[in-house]
């Protein structure tokens, strides 16, 4: 699995949910914040959406898709027409449900409100799945209940991919830039494809081609924290996934991940999430198909 790939299955805790919705004269829908990430696609009409951090409102029109990666408060408004009057519009609006008490250097990456507009002549691969989706939400058949969930997982996909396109396009730091850069993306894909390894600040700047503390350096100033720090962080993230998606016992857990004891995890598991690892997975797995947050988030 790619770096980009491992992130988003890591992020992911539950459900994602979407529905149709039309609204019509002049309507406001306030959208509080949450645990995860939301989306909102114009399929006919048009609207506004007002960020909560009192930014200026947003002008969606027909083909205009956003993501709020943060789960942040915001509203969605009717947008006038030049005559004065409120225009109908169709929306399709969604959530994902993400861990953003350990959110992944990715998401930071994020602006508040990613807007992805249709004149833009980019994005195709955006505007495609929402078409797919709105089919299957409209009229649908035999096997939607798999189609609507690999559709989202699909559109989640390529609204990242989208952000990250454009952000490797541009000079400066941060996760995606890491992955663009020769040197410390070498050193990810690394650590992300044989996470249990001993790895150690040398054998990754072997990695990358330069010298120990020229890479240290480098790879602190992109991805935000040293080599090792992210490596552990990395480990405990991918063992919480395990533990919300399987039954694997906690020793084995550990080995997956590169702890050579389940003391020695089960003591770094429990200060980076304040919880055993054992009531972490009850509690994951508890809820499971609760969508109360997703529903109330996708408006």
């Amino acid at each position: 699995m790619d770096v980009l790939s491992d992130a988003l299955a890591a992020l992911r805790t539950g459900h994602p949910y979407a529905a149709l919705t039309e609204r019509q004269g002049n309507w406001r829908v306030d959208l509080d914040s949450f645990a995860g990430a939301g989306f909102h696609a114009v399929l006919e009409g048009s609207c506004e959406l007002l960020p909560g951090d009192g930014a200026e409102p947003v002008r969606l029109g027909a083909g205009d898709a956003v993501f709020l990666p943060h789960g942040g408060a915001h509203t969605l408004r009717a947008s006038r027409t030049p005559a004065g009057t409120a225009s109908p519009a169709v929306l399709l609006c969604g959530a994902y449900q993400l861990d953003q008490a350990r959110a992944h250097p990715l998401l930071a990456d994020f602006p508040r409100v990613l807007h992805l507009p249709a004149g833009s002549g980019r994005h195709a691969p955006v505007r495609a799945t929402v078409a797919l989706l709105a089919g299957e939400l409209r009229s649908p058949g035999a096997g939607t209940d798999i189609a609507l969930p690999a559709l989202l997982e699909l559109f989640l996909i390529y609204l990242v991919r989208a952000w990250y396109e454009e952000r490797t396009a541009r000079p400066g730091t941060g996760w995606c830039r890491s992955l663009a850069d020769p040197a410390v993306g070498a050193a990810l894909r690394a650590l992300h494809a044989e996470p249990a390894r001993a790895w150690t600040v040398a054998g990754l700047a072997a990695r990358a081609g330069m010298s120990r503390a020229a890479f240290a350096r480098r790879f602190t100033t992109l991805v935000g924290r040293p080599p090792l720090t992210y490596l552990t962080w990395w480990r405990l993230t991918l063992a919480a996934s395990i533990l919300r998606e399987s039954d694997a016992p906690l020793a084995t857990v550990a080995q997956r991940i590169g702890y050579t004891s389940q003391f020695a995890f089960a003591h770094a598991f429990k200060r980076a999430y304040g919880v055993p690892a054992g009531r972490y997975r009850r509690d994951a797995q508890e809820s499971v198909g609760d969508r109360a947050a997703v529903t109330a988030a996708a408006g």
